[in-house]
């Protein structure tokens, strides 16, 4: 019972995080001045993708622990493909790692260096994201700021991708769990 319980908890905790990051913390904040935002962001991102990653690692770990592969049903194999234990907690496991060693550290170094021009052109402390032409103009001035922001769009991408298939992933565990709610 209590193993059931651990599984639903971190399988719910990492989704409701996920859910909040992407869909809600953004529009809560978009009142802010930009660069203040984009601090606050680079500050929290880091704590949401270690928690994230923690909560995938104890979940496929008490996953693998209760059910082994050769005790699985049919269904249950669909979530263990090729024998990955749960594959949509490996899914997210690894989207959320990814994005936590390799994409975070190059947003958050992308967007200080862009902060720093943006400053020095006297920009950064507008409310909203395209709230003035001056960034388009800067775009259009400053070769190094334009191949900044097309790498801060790339990796904002990237990142984007890789959270919406980890909440892909645990949506589809939760659905798999909410379906077998009486074996918990």
């Amino acid at each position: 019972m209590e193993k059931g319980l651990l599984h639903l908890l971190f399988l719910s905790t990492s989704w409701g995080m996920q859910v909040w990051a992407t869909f809600v913390s953004g529009r809560c904040l978009r009142h802010l001045p930009r660069h203040t935002y984009g601090f606050i962001q680079s500050e929290l991102f880091p704590y949401y993708l270690h928690i994230g990653s923690a909560c995938a690692f104890f979940n496929l770990t008490i996953f693998a622990m209760y059910h082994p592969s050769e005790l699985l049903s049919e269904e249950e194999m669909t979530q263990v493909p090729l024998q990955l234990e749960e594959a949509p907690g490996f899914g997210s496991a690894l989207c959320i790692k990814g994005a936590g060693e390799t994409l975070n550290p190059l947003n958050a170094h992308g967007l200080r260096h862009m902060h720093r021009i943006e400053r020095s052109y006297g920009l950064g402390q507008e409310i909203g994201f395209f709230t003035s032409k001056s960034y388009q103009k800067l775009r259009d001035s400053d070769p190094a700021y334009r191949k900044m922001s097309r790498q801060l769009v790339l990796y904002h991408a990237l990142s984007s991708l890789c959270n919406l298939c980890c909440i892909a992933c645990n949506g589809w565990s939760l659905r798999y769990l909410a379906a077998h709610l009486s074996a918990l």
